[in-house]
């Protein structure tokens, strides 16, 4: 037998993925009813997973420092769908944009600290990112040519980038 070495991620129906979303959507729509917020839910389905956005105006406490509230949400949405269908849930919860924005600067830092790493030769280490983080910096980072690895426990993991 052999060991697997990369994660399997079950692919699951559009229609499993689009009620997940429903029931995302009702758990934070309650949420922010309790809250006295207002906001608009989105949910889609992107990349085997559902994909649920809250988009409104005040609503940076949600999101928290560096999205430290938005992943606890995240988090609590998911158990709420773990609870609701019994299966574990992938999904991604984004408010007023946070996480596309993330996207944005994580790609950016990428292709800054991949070109310091190729005129260095020496392997650059990043800051600690959540999980989240470290696949888009992975992600583009495979997409230029290079590798990288992630290294350290959480929350403290980091990504370490190596010259080709």
């Amino acid at each position: 037998m052999t060991e697997k070495t990369v994660k399997e991620v079950e692919v699951k129906p559009v229609a499993k993925l689009e009620e997940e979303g429903d029931i995302a959507a009702d758990y934070l729509e309650a949420l922010l009813d309790i809250a006295d917020l207002d906001g608009d839910i989105d949910i889609d389905v992107e990349n085997n997973r559902a994909s649920v956005a809250i988009v409104g105006a005040k609503l940076d406490n949600l999101v928290g420092r560096d999205g430290e509230v938005l992943d606890a949400l995240q988090e609590l949405t998911r158990l709420a769908v773990q609870s609701s269908t019994g299966d574990r849930s992938r999904l991604m919860l984004d408010i007023s944009g946070y996480r596309e924005n993330r996207r944005t600067d994580l790609k950016a830092l990428a292709d800054e600290k991949a070109a310091e790493a190729k005129a260095s030769g020496a392997p650059i280490k990043l800051a600690p990112m959540n999980a989240f983080e470290r696949k888009i910096v992975h992600d583009r980072i495979q997409d230029l040519g290079l590798s990288s690895e992630s290294e350290g426990e959480d929350p403290n993991r980091f990504v370490v980038i190596f010259p080709n």
